[in-house]
């Protein structure tokens, strides 16, 4: 809080200053003479596309990664953050768009080493439910992190960032898997930190927020920064300029209506699926039904939390079911087929998850392609992997997805959040499935990125696929969806043709306020 004897923002030295800041990765400069000022009591916003450097910077300023050159002033003193622990003791957090928490631990465990605290872990824990409601980000202390889905894992990070009272936040892509009306109390709570003087550094892509919550952004673009603004004066479409250097494209009405003419026939039916949790804090499943018909897009939506996760494990075949007409795919029984045998019926699935369940991060990109390519494009042959068809595929996902990666022999680690979205969604699509399941396809994904993907989705669906496609963006599953559903503990709400389905409608849906709790296409 500041006091009487403390000058105002305006006057007071950056209370984070970046001068000429250079880094770089084999084959790759990442941050290029990089140099801006974060006021205090300000929100900063950083923009830039998937690999401009924006969470290598960040990476920087909170000690995990060392600059190759420049300077770091902290309140005007030049400083040196050797680690994290060094920047939480001068006062900055970081809430990462790759969670770094401890699957086998509980939140309470996780939260106390990201904090080095001596609290016992019931008044830990009684701290975490304090800040936790106060924000409007619930979570349970006691619950292991390996139950949780990515919504509530992104929860975790904010709570763990907020209770080190941190005078700099530094949040990558926060909202990401919030709901909207998370998203907004999330907002006031940045508001109320900004107006007794924290800074905030904030990265998105959700371009209409960042007007929406900031005072200035400042633009990266190939590793240097290129611009400085006022949010507020521009437009999304002015900031999407400045970042990728030239006018995104535009997503075209291309919705398909139920009568339209699409190819007969359901291709992914769903009759009727019960499905007990697995660890006391998930959720059951009960009543699901839904079909999606080759050619259409169905649309789910919901707040994190409410059986998503178990939805995606029993549609991807992780969890397999005792009867085996529950999940049919292309008219053929597959509820207690694994994986590999719903692919072979023509199943692509795009995870929540993509680090660790989408990718292997220690893998390259032609390996992470042939995990799940290893069917098409020759890639197998009697047993045999053909390497140089791995990288050729590999290769061609990185070209068709404009992937910015150091070729097809990168590690996946080494992408940036966004681009490691791109590859995994591309090497989906490109071995032209039948059915596509994709969770969250455009997590993190710059706003030309996120547009390519959506064409690149529906361009599928025209050649006679049927998508199904889980998200908590609102605004992905309107442009997206032909159809549209919502899934609340548990229980899955009768879809409607998207055009038909208000804002207002959505908001009671989400709560749970419907009938039955099944979708069918009539």
């Amino acid at each position: 809080m500041a006091t009487s004897s403390t000058p105002p923002p305006e006057l007071a030295p950056p209370r984070l200053a970046l001068r000429d800041v250079c880094k770089s990765f084999p084959g790759v400069v990442v941050n290029d003479h990089v140099s801006l000022d974060v006021r205090p009591a300000e929100i900063h916003a950083l923009l830039g596309e998937n690999g401009a450097g924006k969470s290598t910077l960040m990476k920087i300023v909170h000690g995990v990664l060392a600059a190759d050159a420049g300077e770091i002033l902290w309140e005007g003193r030049p400083v040196r953050i050797d680690g994290p622990a060094e920047a939480r003791r001068l006062g900055i957090g970081m809430v990462f768009q790759h969670f770094a928490l401890f699957e086998s631990l509980t939140v309470a465990e996780n939260v106390a080493l990201g904090l080095g605290t001596r609290d016992t872990m019931k008044t830990l824990s009684a701290r975490i439910r304090a800040v936790s409601d106060g924000y409007g980000l619930a979570i349970q202390p006691e619950r292991h992190v390996h139950e949780l889905s990515v919504g509530e894992r992104q929860r975790v990070e904010i709570v763990r960032c907020l209770l080190g009272a941190p005078r700099l936040i530094i949040l990558d892509e926060p909202t990401s898997v919030l709901t909207p009306r998370e998203a907004l109390a999330l907002f006031e709570v940045l508001r109320r930190l900004r107006d007794e003087g924290c800074s905030i550094l904030y990265i998105s892509h959700k371009l209409d927020e960042i007007r929406m919550l900031c005072d200035r952004a400042s633009i990266l673009r190939g590793g240097r920064v290129v611009a400085t603004v006022d949010p507020r004066q521009e437009t999304a479409r002015s900031l999407a300029r400045l970042m990728i250097g030239t006018a995104p494209p535009d997503l075209k009405e291309r919705r398909r209506e139920p009568d339209a003419a699409t190819p007969a026939g359901a291709m992914l039916e769903v009759a009727g699926l019960d499905m007990d949790r697995d660890d006391p804090h998930g959720t059951d499943l009960r009543g699901v039904s839904f079909a999606v018909k080759a050619g259409e897009i169905l649309g789910i939506a919901g707040v994190a939390g409410n059986g998503q996760n178990a939805l995606m494990r029993a549609l991807s075949g992780e969890r397999r079911l005792a009867h085996p007409e529950v999940i049919r795919i292309a008219d053929r029984p597959a509820g207690h087929l694994g994986p590999r045998a719903r692919r072979g019926l023509g199943l692509a699935v795009v995870p929540e998850e993509r680090m660790g369940q989408g990718a292997v991060p220690d893998l390259t990109l032609a390996e992470n392609a042939l995990l799940s390519a290893y069917r098409h494009h020759g890639l197998v042959n009697r047993g045999l992997v053909h390497r140089n068809r791995s990288r050729d595929f590999a290769g061609r996902v990185i070209q068709a997805f404009n992937v910015i990666a150091h070729g097809s022999a990168a590690e996946a680690r080494s992408l940036s959040g966004g681009n490691l979205q791109k590859f995994i969604i591309g090497r989906e699509i490109l071995q032209q499935p039948r059915v596509l399941v994709a969770a969250h396809p455009t997590w993190g994904v710059d706003a030309g990125s996120a547009a390519a993907i959506h064409h690149a989705l529906v361009d599928l669906r025209d050649r006679g696929a049927a998508i199904l496609v889980i998200s908590q963006d609102l605004d992905e599953l309107y442009a997206l969806s032909d159809r549209i559903a919502v899934i609340a503990a548990g229980r899955l709400s009768e879809s409607r043709p998207t055009h038909a389905v208000t804002a207002e409608d959505m908001g009671v849906l989400m709560a749970g306020l419907f009938e039955g709790g099944n979708a069918h296409v009539a």
